[in-house]
């Protein structure tokens, strides 16, 4: 009987199990990475054992640095001009928090002078921010 040989077939090599595993590790190091809360800005923010709130969804942030240098969102800005800023929420201060972000060595006087704006503007909900105590 006359058989025919066949062409053994070269090995191939099957990408599509690594590639599984280099999305599932992608995946991985996105979830578990943390991001920086406040990149750009050096504020160290006083530490505290007190509960943390529960943040809404529509906040106004405002950072004080030691040297009394007012950012709103990232961008500086006078004292003036944050008023002005914070008057223009009109209705809707009432139902977004102001959240005060001031350096752990400003001066108290500074702080209170930002809280008492935010109040005249219509905020309601004032919050400092604090870093958990070790």
């Amino acid at each position: 009987m006359g058989f025919r040989r066949r062409h053994p077939e070269p090995p191939r090599v099957d990408l599509t199990p690594m590639v599984d595993v280099v999305f599932l590790l992608l995946i991985f190091f996105m979830i578990s990475t943390t991001f920086v809360e406040t990149p750009g800005l050096s504020i160290n923010l006083p530490k505290s054992a007190a509960h943390q709130i529960k943040q809404k969804n529509k906040e106004v942030r405002v950072y004080l640095r030691a040297d009394g240098t007012i950012f709103l969102e990232q961008q500086q800005i006078a004292m003036d001009a944050l008023t002005e800023q914070l008057q223009s929420y009109g209705e809707q201060a009432a139902d977004t928090t102001f959240l005060l972000m001031a350096d752990k060595d400003t001066l108290h006087g500074r702080v209170v002078q930002l809280m008492d704006v935010a109040r005249s503007a219509g905020f309601t909900r004032l919050a400092i921010a604090t870093e958990k105590k070790k």
